[in-house]
């Protein structure tokens, strides 16, 4: 049980505490979701988005970071002993494009460079916060529309062992011409907005932009805090690298952890992933189902991407803060969106919001790759079992990289056709997890937990897809192409073929991203999160990942190391 201190944000709502106000009692839900000039101007069919207040002059994420930052630094000790915990989906993405252009110009240098990784905000944030407190754990999860959650939920872990003082937990995303593109590519936007999660007219959902940071601490019988985050829990999918697995399993036995030993007869909300596809909507009801041992009709549910849209790396924190709203003002939240209800899902989302006892309230969380992560928020709760659990490593394997799909199919058991269509970061990692099952035997993977440690990530298919739809323009962008843009398709590409089932995740701070995935897998570990993880060290070396190791002179090593870690027993 951690204490919610503080909370500072920006979203389509406003700043501050109107970014996560759901409104008056008996008001309609607020939707921000409008037509978007910059998107109509790229020549999108779905033009629509829910913008934040921002200059787009310089780099957008990080005006957003230190916004909210800003907003946060008040509240937080001076020299305080913090984690930093930061998701996001896209991280740089705005510095990547305008990168991607000066290498078509011939252009590209050391500054551009370093500011077109996903992890160039989550560094400049991470040097304001230095200046004030000193940063003894930290994680940058680029899990997509998961991150945050999951960031929330390992900070959770260090304030419960003691590793840190305060944690500031979160996410951030802006949006750009680059990730809008790719999700109309899949079908997955609406043309009709606002959104209609949970109605037979859904066509899916619209993109969403803001940061939002959590001041999280121990419980202290001299605060009250304005909620407290009671319980944590994630898992992998192992279906489907852009779908969710519609008997809703994955997502459900992540909620089931994040209730641990909680009374779910005590969740009075759920905050649903909601994002209005026509996959996701039932998946999530029969998740429900699983976790609380009632329908969906039977529970108050929350969309928040209908009124500020899919915030991405940001949705997490954003929706659970949306949540806190709920809980100190006892507020049954009304969901936007409109149009007969789809019974088959069987959801009864209200249409104003309503006055009522919160208790407590279950966040759900999906990625891109099969990522699930959840949280319960409420006032109250038995504190969950402190693990310190020891770890050891089973095994270590290592391999270079090669264009052999012949033989990355044979260690992997992935179909060659199919590994054509990956880029370079897959193939590597499903190689390195491959050699690391002959060596164990794949029986012993099978359950596990991954974390994906990149510096560079997928640069290289980000320069691919950016040329091709640059060209073609955004209304052509590649929608298989942009499923592999995503820095935890390789996770999710293991996943699948090894069926690691248990928490699924991608991390990148830094040069030491590697370094980075091992901790945040025996975090997993010593908290009871997971029995074993599979880690996988990895970057390939593309042309755009070469020009960037020797623009910015990182140690980056290309290629990839597989380990297998335990719980001892």
């Amino acid at each position: 049980m951690i204490d919610i201190v503080a909370i500072a944000a920006k979203s389509p709502l406003g700043e501050g505490d109107a970014a996560w106000s759901l409104g008056a009692i008996g008001a309609p839900a607020a939707t921000c979701v409008g037509e978007d000039p910059t998107l109509r101007e790229a020549g999108m069919r779905k033009p629509f988005a829910a913008r934040a207040a921002l200059r787009r002059d310089r780099d957008p994420a990080v005006e957003l970071l230190f916004g909210v930052w800003a907003q946060l630094k008040e509240h937080v000790p001076r020299r305080a002993h913090v984690g930093l915990a930061i998701g996001t989906s896209s991280g740089g993405m705005a510095m990547s494009e305008r990168f991607f252009a000066a290498r078509r110009e011939g252009t590209a240098d050391k500054a551009l460079a370093d500011a077109a990784t996903y992890h160039a905000p989550f560094r400049a944030l991470a040097e304001k916060v230095a200046e004030h407190c000193e940063i003894a754990r930290s994680t940058h999860p680029v899990t997509a529309c998961s991150a945050s959650t999951l960031a929330i939920g390992l900070a959770m872990g260090w304030l419960e062992r003691g590793e840190v003082d305060y944690a500031i937990a979160g996410g951030y995303d802006a949006l750009t011409v680059f990730v809008a593109a790719g999700f109309e590519a899949l079908g997955a936007t609406t043309g009709n907005p606002p959104p209609k999660p949970f109605r037979k007219a859904r066509d899916g959902m619209s993109l969403g932009e803001g940061a939002g940071l959590f001041l999280l601490a121990r419980p202290d019988a001299s605060r009250v805090p304005l909620a407290r985050i009671l319980g944590f829990g994630a898992s992998g999918d192992a279906v489907h690298l852009t779908a969710p697995d519609r008997t809703g399993g994955g997502l459900g036995r992540a909620a089931q952890r994040a209730l641990g030993a909680i009374d779910p007869t005590t969740i009075d909300i759920v905050s649903v992933h909601g994002t209005s596809t026509a996959f996701n909507d039932p998946m999530e009801s029969k998740a429900i189902a699983m976790a609380l041992g009632r329908s969906i009709g039977e529970v108050d549910v929350h969309a928040g991407k209908a009124s500020i849209g899919h915030t991405l790396g940001a949705a997490g924190v954003l929706e659970s803060a949306l949540m806190v709203d709920a809980v100190r003002r006892g507020v049954l939240p009304a969901t936007a969106g409109d149009g007969e209800l789809d019974e088959e899902v069987g959801a009864c989302p209200r249409t104003e919001n309503g006055a009522g006892r919160v208790r407590n309230v279950l966040k759900l969380s999906a990625a891109f790759g099969g990522a699930n992560a959840s949280l319960v928020i409420g006032t109250s709760g038995t504190p969950r079992e402190v693990h310190r659990h020891r770890v050891r490593e089973v095994a270590r394997v290592e391999v270079d990289e090669t264009d052999d799909l012949e033989r990355i199919s044979s260690i992997s058991g992935v179909a060659r056709d199919r590994l054509a269509r990956m880029d370079g970061v897959c193939r590597l990692a499903l190689q390195a997890v491959g050699a690391l099952a002959n060596e164990v035997g794949r029986d012993k993977l099978a359950g596990a937990g991954v974390v994906l440690g990149s510096v560079l990530a997928t640069i290289d298919v980000n320069a691919v897809y950016d040329d091709n739809f640059r060209k073609k323009g955004a209304a052509f962008a590649e929608g298989r192409r942009f499923a592999y843009t995503t820095p935890n398709a390789a996770a999710g590409e293991c996943a699948m073929a090894f069926a690691l089932t248990g928490p699924n995740l991608a991390v990148s701070r830094g040069v030491d991203a590697k370094i980075e995935a091992r901790e945040v897998a025996r975090d997993l570990i010593i908290g009871g999160d997971a029995g074993r993880v599979v880690i996988v060290e990895v970057d390939s070396g593309g042309p755009a990942a070469r020009e960037i190791a020797s623009l910015t002179g990182w140690p980056v090593r290309f290629g990839a190391v597989a380990r297998l870690i335990e719980r001892e027993l």
